[in-house]
């Protein structure tokens, strides 16, 4: 039998807030996380994977082309309470998070990112995981072939035996090993504190989500890794919807 005893404290937040200008073709007059991937809204494998782990709710950041969202799912998904928060300018990840935080209370959580989809994926081991090791925070990552894939999330450095992250680097040119870093993180609440320490990227104007998380591992918070799946697309551009679509089929 399934233990629901998690279910009053875990919640789900889902960023779908962008416009994903990369994919203006797609997206002039559709949210990108609406987007029809296998009969079913982009947004909804997310959805499912969230329902999977028994959440007390799920939270939604939605910004862009919003409504399309709420009309859609509406104030429920699978029986399982969902809020929504306007983030009304789009300022990056760790600025999505921060319009949740009183959404989200004291909870702990799992964040989710709209776009992404995966092949094969074992969110409740990782959440196993989460709970066994008393981690502040663990990070779903993918083994890659191609090193270069990397570049368009996150690197990590790690103890290899007790899975411990010391360094996240955004956006590597040379990444180190074969981790490529997802937008799926089991988060303790305590997480919230550090967006206000977080350093903005000269870069790009905002705060960065390795960086949130780089604050936690320097202030000695337990962060961790949990290969997540077997393969995973985070949708950005056209060739991106291509290899989504090719994906769904296998």
């Amino acid at each position: 039998m399934k233990d629901f005893s998690t279910k009053n404290r875990l919640q789900a937040l889902i960023l779908a807030g962008g416009r994903g200008k990369r994919l203006n073709e797609y997206t002039h007059e559709i949210n990108k996380c609406m987007i029809d991937f296998n009969g079913k809204p982009l947004i909804e494998h997310s959805l499912e994977n969230a329902i999977k782990l028994n959440v007390s709710q799920i939270v939604i950041v939605v910004g862009y082309l919003a409504e399309q969202i709420i009309k859609h799912y509406g104030n429920a998904f699978s029986m399982t309470p969902i809020k929504y928060v306007i983030q009304k300018e789009q300022h990056g990840l760790v600025h999505a998070i921060a319009c949740a935080k009183s959404m989200l209370a004291d909870s702990d959580f799992i964040l989710m990112l709209g776009d992404e989809f995966f092949i094969e994926p074992n969110h409740q081991q990782m959440f196993d995981f989460f709970i066994k090791e008393n981690a502040f925070s663990v990070c779903g990552v993918i083994r890659v072939d191609q090193l270069k894939l990397i570049s368009k999330t996150y690197s990590i450095l790690t103890d290899k035996d007790s899975k411990q992250i010391f360094r996240l680097i955004e956006k590597p040119a040379n990444p180190t090993n074969n981790f490529m870093g997802t937008g799926n993180i089991f988060f303790k609440n305590k997480i919230l504190v550090y967006i206000e320490k977080t350093p903005v990227s000269p870069q790009r104007g905002e705060r960065e989500l390795p960086d949130l998380i780089q604050c936690a591992v320097d202030d000695n918070q337990k962060v961790c890794y949990y290969v997540l799946a077997s393969r995973y697309v985070n949708v950005n551009t056209p060739d991106d919807t291509v290899l989504i679509k090719s994906l769904a089929q296998e």
